[in-house]
């Protein structure tokens, strides 16, 4: 369960105001990558907090309006698909984390990154930061990043559904599924698809 002890340890190395960031939606063939960045009051506890993906659709929901209402700071961030197949899926998503930390209001001073990677060949993590693999099970403030994108994500995904229903995106999110696939090789792809993930077809 994530912790209160990387952001702990930055602030005992004289780092005030540290974010978590954490981004969704990198394997999906359609649709934009969302990223979030959540700077949490100390010692903040959250019944249920945890890595997006271990908890369910209808408890992220009450965590996204929680950690909304009670972050000392909170953004999301996100790139388009037709961005992704321009500069391609890591900077994409280095450079969504990038946009949710610049949008923090107070600003952070340091972040913890989720996975192993904080630079692709043209976007690159600009604010001193930890690269933690597994951030989301870890960190609380991680944890709290990855509910705000995988929701807004969600959401997202659940609106393109609507202007798109033949590809029963409210399903899948866009992820490469059986059922994604059969619907691609019947209708082509939509406006949304990232082209540079269609390989397979």
């Amino acid at each position: 369960m994530p912790s209160w002890d990387l952001e702990h340890s930055a602030m005992a190395q004289g780092c005030g105001a540290v974010c978590g960031c954490d981004e969704a939606g990198v394997g999906p063939l359609a649709g934009r990558v969302y990223a979030a960045a959540v700077i949490l009051p100390e010692g903040l506890e959250l019944p249920y907090l945890n890595d997006s993906k271990q908890v369910t659709e209808k408890r992220r929901e009450v965590l996204f309006d929680q950690i909304k209402e009670q972050a000392a700071a909170w953004a999301v961030a996100w790139i388009e698909p037709a961005e992704i197949d321009k500069i391609d899926i890591l900077n994409s998503r280095i450079k969504a984390m990038q946009l949710a930390i610049d949008a923090l209001i107070p600003k952070a001073d340091y972040a913890l990154i989720d996975g192993n990677r904080d630079h692709g060949s043209k976007c690159a993590i600009a604010i001193d930061h930890k690269l933690v693999v597994k951030g989301d099970n870890l960190s609380v403030s991680v944890a709290a990043a990855s509910i705000l994108a995988k929701v807004s994500r969600d959401r997202y995904m659940r609106e393109m559904a609507v202007l798109y229903p033949q590809y029963e995106f409210e399903r899948h999110k866009g992820y490469p599924t059986k059922r994604h696939y059969e619907l691609l090789r019947e209708f082509g792809p939509c406006p949304i698809h990232r082209r540079t993930f269609l390989k397979n077809l």
